[in-house]
């Protein structure tokens, strides 16, 4: 199985060099709720008492973002883009547990310039 974001570009700018829009197909977007359990979690309050990086939320955060991104090329394939342009990603807490985060952008159909 190949990856989903392979062949398939996404940027948080308004266009891809070399490339043109040709049709906005609207808003793409991907969304995962995440809890990291209860064990990870007593681990990383333990290790947020001292100074420094908290590796169990970080890791939780890069896996949740991939994540997102890869349901958004997911929805924006099937409103019929190649790409995504404008992405952003945007997260919230649900409750002390859950983390919630969504990446989205401008699904478009772009083609290679002249």
């Amino acid at each position: 199985m190949t990856e989903p974001t392979a062949g398939f570009p996404v940027t948080t700018g308004f266009e891809l060099p070399g490339m043109t829009v040709t049709q906005d197909l609207g808003v793409a977007f991907g969304l995962v709720v995440r809890s990291m359990g209860v064990a990870k979690t007593f681990t990383a309050a333990f290790r947020s008492l001292a100074q420094g990086e908290v590796k169990e939320y970080t890791e939780l955060l890069e896996d949740s973002r991939r994540h997102a991104v890869d349901r958004m090329i997911e929805n924006a394939r099937l409103l019929g883009a190649n790409a995504v342009i404008a992405m952003r990603f945007d997260s919230s807490e649900i409750g002390q547990q859950l983390t919630e985060i969504v990446a989205y952008g401008t699904a478009v159909t772009v083609e290679p310039r002249g």
